[in-house]
């Protein structure tokens, strides 16, 4: 794409290349593992690597919303997304925990794709930040998925 503008845009951020080669790298893994079972086993194994792979702070929150997705919505399936845990029904991701220091931001964020049914109106949330998960988070954690996947 060609532009007169003057504009400082350099494409991708580094964090956000590394996404995507992540992303690319999930794919082929998947592609190469054996039956569905073995397919989901190390999917969630991948998903408990990264998340004890995370620094203190992400690393305790995405702990904490991986037990309260898997305990409260065990429809869904742990797996990698764009290197980050997230959590599908029938291969489609629902939700995802994106940690802070992924792309360097001051707050985690637990987010909803489009295939989670959230709607509310004309205009609901779709992503909400994370800087400590208390026992009233969890509780919204668990009603959000629910919501989700009802």
């Amino acid at each position: 794409m060609t532009s007169t503008d003057s504009s400082t845009h350099e494409g991708f951020t580094v964090e956000e290349r590394a996404a995507m080669k992540d992303h690319a790298r999930e794919l082929k893994t998947a592609a190469r593992r054996g039956s569905r079972a073995d397919k989901a086993a190390e999917a969630e194994r991948d998903v408990l690597t990264k998340i004890a792979e995370m620094q203190d702070s992400d690393r305790i929150m995405a702990e904490r919303v991986h037990a309260v997705i898997t305990a409260d919505a065990p429809m869904l399936t742990p797996k990698l997304w764009y290197g980050m845990p997230a959590y599908a029904l029938d291969g489609k991701v629902v939700c995802f925990f994106q940690s802070a220091a992924k792309f360097k931001a001051r707050y985690a964020t637990l987010g909803f794709s489009d295939q989670a049914k959230l709607d509310e109106g004309t205009m609901w949330a779709a992503g909400f930040a994370l800087t400590e998960v208390t026992p009233e988070v969890e509780a919204r954690i668990s009603a959000l998925v629910k919501q989700a996947v009802g």
